[in-house]
């Protein structure tokens, strides 16, 4: 299961997993504002396999089920809808295809996220006409 709290310049950050609660909090923004959210979980996870990300643009979270191959109809223990929480449909996965590979899609995620920014020993395709000395077509 992946949460993602997308706070902007966040410090102080402190993501605690218990077996069925999550608490996450942090200072955010340039005006440090607190956040805090707890959120009782549907199911237990396994909080020693649990893991989360830090970027400058969020923190991700990734919870390992306690019970693996086992559906959850929400998040929440509660019913009730939650006005900053939605679905990514982007990352959505039928759990019905649940497996282990989730974890390594984390850790390939957060290798990524380790590999991004000024990498001078990148090798980057060489696009035709991207010449410095060749005249931008507006100019013609």
């Amino acid at each position: 299961v992946f949460i993602e709290f997308c706070v902007e310049d966040s410090k102080d950050v402190n993501v605690n997993f218990e077996k069925s609660k999550l608490t996450f909090s942090c200072l955010g923004g340039s005006d440090n504002f607190k956040h805090l959210n707890e959120i009782d979980l549907f199911n237990n996870i396994d909080p020693n396999e649990s893991k989360h990300k830090r970027t400058d643009r969020s923190i991700l979270c990734c919870l390992r089920k306690g019970e693996s191959g086992q559906a959850w109809p929400r998040l929440t223990k509660e019913r009730a809808k939650l006005n900053w929480l939605s679905v990514d449909f982007n990352n959505w996965k039928d759990w019905e295809d649940d497996s282990d590979e989730d974890m390594s899609n984390f850790d390939r995620f957060s290798e990524m996220m380790n590999n991004m920014g000024g990498d001078d020993d990148v090798d980057l395709p060489e696009v035709d006409g991207a010449d410095d000395d060749s005249p931008d077509s507006d100019d013609e």
